[in-house]
């Protein structure tokens, strides 16, 4: 689970002066307009999913063009102020980077977060803006529930409408990446609150 703490050792950071703290900081922040946000650890289900999609998608992936960013990889949308880490990120083609450090990745595919009761409204919302009028690359932008099989995909491909998908039984397709998601195997050993 994510925790959208601000750090206030300085009020305001320039993108340069977050890239230099990130790169050296023992733990994960993300920067939205000059304010630094310190991530928090995962719940099991959290965890439990994003193993599970590394899994699935990796199998899917295999042989083609694109591939897998793990968390730790930085996305930037340039303009638009926002550094994130998101849970899974898909490049296909080569990886663009914002600089020689290879550490800040500008072309995903399809960005992936799995919510979090504290981020949630933000992977919705903010994010979820930036993303969309930003990163010209972008084709798919998925958003995992860990509290019931639940999936909002927004998919360029229509400008940017949801569709969702429910239950166990049901199918995530990701055409922009050819992959397919089945729900009952994302969320495999997930334990759904009462």
């Amino acid at each position: 689970m994510k925790n959208l703490a601000s750090v206030q050792t300085h009020p305001v950071f320039s993108e340069g002066d977050y890239l230099d703290f990130e790169r050296f900081a023992q733990e994960r922040h993300e920067f939205l307009d000059g304010s630094v946000y310190a991530m928090a650890g995962e719940s099991p289900n959290h965890s439990t999913i994003c193993y599970n999609l590394y899994g699935l998608t990796h199998i899917q992936l295999r042989g083609k063009s694109c591939r897998g960013f793990s968390p730790n990889m930085k996305i930037a949308t340039n303009e638009a102020g926002l550094f994130s880490y998101p849970d899974l990120a898909i490049v296909c083609g080569p990886p663009a980077f914002l600089d020689d450090k290879s550490d800040v990745l500008t072309n995903p595919t399809v960005i992936f977060e799995v919510l979090s009761p504290s981020t949630e409204n933000y992977d919705r919302g903010e994010k979820f803006l930036r993303y969309t009028n930003y990163i010209e690359t972008l084709k798919d932008y998925v958003l995992i529930s860990q509290e019931s099989p639940f999936i909002e995909h927004y998919s360029e491909r229509s400008g940017w409408s949801k569709t969702e998908i429910k239950g166990l039984d049901a199918i995530l397709k990701l055409n922009s990446v050819e992959c397919e998601i089945a729900l009952v195997e994302l969320y495999d050993l997930v334990e759904f609150p009462a």
